[in-house]
């Protein structure tokens, strides 16, 4: 059994990653840091768990006893938790945060669609966002065969709980109904990963991404159109985009229009 622990546990994330590694068949959650609800059960936070387990909350890090580590902190506190903290030398650390996705910083960018084997041997692993993720795959079968020619137009609009646990003006739900939003057009945080990856695959593409991206009024998901010049036909595109994701396990190429 790999036996986990994960900070940050009253989140969005780490819900979800909770929802996923309670069901796993070879993992095992040791703890759940969270000095807000230490003590408390992990139903009381995430209701879709209740009758799933009987874990509590805690405030202890018993780094000793666990395998891998999930960081689920918001963005810029994953950096300070690790700086602050002397961790097992053989601890394999997931960060599900912004701070270490470019490589530079030491973590293999994980993406599986883009680098599934490297991730398997890496001991601490940056996990790619949510636009970014949504996008890359949209343009990782043109990067690897070289097809990126000019430049790209994306938007792509994203649930509320993108942004995370705690409330904003922009995530309450009087001003969320029922609306569309554009935020941050051409400057999002995500076109830095977005493009590292694209460089990798295909180091000769040096065209814009020119990316919008758009609040919904739905609480989860993202939607993305992605638009370029391609010198193949339709029905060539498919046969790449099948191909390259013929042996991947969470993307698939569908023949009909998609929805959410």
């Amino acid at each position: 059994m790999i036996k986990v622990g994960i900070i940050g546990g009253a989140g969005y994330t780490a819900g979800e990653l909770l929802r996923i590694l309670i069901h796993h068949p070879q993992t095992e959650i040791v703890f759940v840091n969270s000095s807000s609800n230490a003590s408390n059960t992990l139903a009381s936070v995430h209701s879709g768990l209740f009758g799933e387990c009987d874990l509590t909350f805690t405030d202890e890090l018993p780094f000793d006893q666990i395998d891998v580590l999930f960081i689920c902190s918001g963005h810029g506190d994953s950096k300070k938790f690790i700086e602050a903290h002397e961790l097992p030398a053989n601890l394999k650390i997931i960060d599900l945060s912004t701070d270490y996705r470019d490589e530079s910083c030491g973590f293999v960018y994980g993406l599986p669609e883009y680098q599934r084997c490297k991730i398997q041997g890496a001991q601490k692993i940056a996990n790619p966002g949510c636009f970014a993720t949504c996008i890359q795959l949209a343009l990782l079968p043109l990067a690897h065969a070289q097809l990126l020619k000019s430049e790209v137009h994306v938007t792509a609009i994203t649930g509320s709980t993108g942004a995370g646990v705690k409330p904003s003006s922009t995530t309450h739900f009087s001003w969320r109904n029922d609306n569309i939003s554009v935020y941050k057009a051409f400057t999002h945080q995500h076109l830095i990963e977005i493009n590292q990856t694209l460089k990798n695959l295909q180091p000769g593409f040096n065209q814009d991404l020119n990316f919008v991206p758009m609040r919904g009024d739905f609480a989860r998901g993202i939607f993305a159109s992605v638009y370029t010049d391609c010198e193949l036909s339709q029905e060539e595109a498919v046969a790449l985009y099948k191909d390259f994701y013929k042996d991947a396990a969470f993307t698939f190429v569908s023949d009909s229009n998609i929805d959410m």
